[in-house]
């Protein structure tokens, strides 16, 4: 079955089959450009949301070691939304080839940096959720480093995705930012992160505080991963704000400030698997809709662009370390 197929009634029923609880027909698909997600809600007024994985991206076992994650996470008090137990006494359901989780629904407004003390309750935050994160391994789930997730996505987009005339050129540059940024990650020991840690994956529940969500690309990694996505700006004009962000980890756990130096190299291997991932994703009907241009020989050109001025960045980080 393909995401093209789940209709709203076929996916009513699978909730209420793997919950034993009655819907209503209310239903809504929310922003997600990888899985499906919905709210809905059940008949007593509880807000659910749905969430069904795109096929063929996790495996039932990378799923569950996201849902451990949230697990750990919670069991520390962290605030996190984990999965409901299904009636198969297990998080994950399955519809038809399609596997799905569902979560209680936590609302809360995008979060906003506005001063000093967001950015200490920021670093604070991320220090507990990765004194979490290192009570054990992700062992089925990507490891962030250039000797393993980039180099396969360089890999499998020159030899399956970027036309000829392109591919040599991207190769290049690619395999330049990996080559230098190797020595840089051999000190760093990969644990587990959120892996998309930026403002739009945590909400403001004012009175109750910040509340993280969306573990989806949850990820072996350092810790540095979970700080670069919310900086304002490249690392050498955001120094107050990583500064601020470092005092409030430090609270809970200590930070590599080595680790700094990697933040365009990270950066770099984003835009990578960024394309990696679109490339999977080119026969849906939603992405050919939000990406109408993607794979053009002026897309090509223009990735290739942007990654020669990313080395340049990836040098200057890591020579002026």
């Amino acid at each position: 079955m393909t995401f093209e197929c789940l209709t709203p009634d076929e996916i009513v029923c699978a909730v209420e089959a793997a919950l034993g609880l009655r819907l209503t027909g209310y239903t809504v698909t929310l922003p997600s450009y990888i899985n499906r997600v919905y709210e809905l809600r059940a008949k007593d007024g509880t807000k659910l949301i749905a969430k069904f994985y795109r096929a063929g991206r996790w495996s039932k076992e990378a799923i569950l070691d996201e849902h451990t994650y949230l697990a750990d996470c919670a069991q520390a008090e962290l605030p996190v939304v984990g999965p409901l137990m299904l009636s198969n006494n297990e998080t994950i359901g399955r519809h038809s080839d399609i596997l799905f989780a569902v979560f209680p629904k936590r609302a809360g407004r995008q979060l906003e940096i506005a001063n000093d003390g967001d950015w200490l309750r920021l670093g604070s935050l991320i220090g507990r959720l990765h004194c979490a994160g290192a009570i054990q391994p992700a062992l089925n789930r990507t490891i962030i480093d250039p000797r393993h997730s980039a180099l396969h996505d360089v890999e499998y987009l020159c030899e399956r995705v970027i036309p000829e005339q392109f591919r040599d050129s991207y190769r290049s540059s690619a395999m330049k930012i990996l080559d230098l940024s190797i020595p840089a990650f051999e000190s760093l020991e990969p644990m587990r992160v959120h892996g998309d840690c930026h403002r739009g994956n945590i909400l403001d529940r004012l009175d109750e505080g910040l509340l993280l969500i969306d573990f989806d690309d949850m990820a072996m990694g350092p810790p540095v991963q979970d700080l670069w996505l919310l900086l304002p700006d490249r690392a050498q004009a955001a120094a107050r704000e990583i500064g601020l962000f470092i005092e409030g980890y430090e609270r809970f756990r200590k930070f590599d400030r080595m680790s700094l130096r990697c933040i365009e190299s990270l950066r770099a291997m984003r835009m990578i698997y960024f394309l990696a991932w679109c490339s999977r994703q080119v026969d849906d009907f939603q992405f050919r809709r939000n990406f109408p241009d993607w794979g053009n020989s002026s897309f090509w050109q223009r990735e290739i662009n942007d990654l020669r001025e990313q080395l340049g960045f990836v040098g200057d980080a890591l020579q002026g370390a």
